[in-house]
């Protein structure tokens, strides 16, 4: 004997006997038994409290109650068939949705080079993204307002209420303007910068790349306050102070300034990840993007 049906298609038997005006008939369509199919009406007739079919000597009729359900069970029918597609485009990435976010120097090169790449190979699934640092990423993340952030981490201390996917470990350079004593050099110690002056993202350097520095002992003299990258690449070539800039921005510097790595001692490689909320349900188009951003972020030359 065929399994019952599941009580969502309570109505889809309905519509069958309808169709047909006979138990057996829809018994048959339906691949149950004829007793299987009457105990569903039955069921449906008490949850109404209205018989809907009369049973003559050779098959069925709807009664007024049954014509007064039966568009009702053909508007169920369609907006499950239609939640049913909806959710067959979410898990073959067809449709849904994917919220993203990321700091601003991964939005020089790693953010779009990812997204050219999801876009072309899933254009159906709507994608929206957030800018800001990795603080408000963070915090995105943790009210559900976003699906996957770009975030990074010099402080070496674990990141809160999400689930961190490594992408890779940037190291940092010192931008310099062009004729600058320093400029040839191919390695260069913050000691030997003590003396510049610097162009900072912040009033409070323990808020910027300049962090690890800093528990070094390191106090840098900033003048200038920029939070732009471009707007900094312009006071560095005006010749007005040094930065630091991360590799993720490095493809983008302007030809009139130099970039010079810093000693991996001065200033640690920052970790960048792709964050997800932890403990949540993420939807398909997040591990195809994620596996992009892995892709792309090999490219990055760190």
């Amino acid at each position: 004997m065929a399994a019952m049906p599941a009580p969502h298609d309570l109505y889809d038997v309905f519509r069958c006997v309808a169709r047909h005006g006979s138990l057996t008939a829809a018994a048959q369509a339906l691949g149950y038994t004829q007793s299987a199919v009457s105990r569903q009406i039955q069921s449906l007739e008490d949850e109404w409290g209205a018989r809907l079919f009369d049973r003559l000597p050779r098959g069925v009729r709807l009664t007024e109650a049954g014509r007064v359900l039966l568009p009702h069970a053909e508007a169920v029918a369609e907006r499950l068939r239609t939640a049913r597609a909806e959710l067959d485009a979410l898990r073959t990435l067809e449709g849904g949705r994917l919220r993203i976010g990321a700091f601003s120097t991964a939005d020089a090169y790693l953010l779009p080079r990812a997204l050219a790449a999801f876009r072309k190979r899933h254009p159906a699934v709507t994608v929206s993204r957030t800018e800001g640092g990795t603080p408000k990423q963070l915090a995105l993340l943790a009210a559900g307002e976003l699906d996957l952030a770009v975030v990074g981490n010099t402080s070496g201390h674990p990141l809160d209420g999400c689930t961190l996917h490594h992408l890779l470990d940037e190291r940092m350079y010192v931008a310099l303007p062009r004729g600058h004593r320093l400029a040839g050099r191919d390695l260069l110690r913050l000691a030997e910068l003590a003396d510049e002056e610097w162009i900072a993202a912040d009033t409070r350097p323990e808020e910027t790349l300049m962090s690890t520095a800093l528990a070094q002992g390191f106090r840098p003299r900033s003048t200038f306050l920029a939070a732009d990258w471009i707007a900094k690449q312009g006071f560095v070539a005006a010749g007005l102070g040094v930065t630091l800039v991360p590799a993720l921005a490095a493809s983008s510097a302007r030809a009139d300034i130099v970039l010079v790595a810093l000693h991996p001692e001065d200033s640690p490689r920052r970790a960048v990840y792709a964050a997800t909320p932890r403990g949540l349900s993420h939807p398909p188009a997040v591990a195809a993007f994620l596996d992009l951003l892995r892709s792309v972020a090999g490219t990055v030359q760190v």
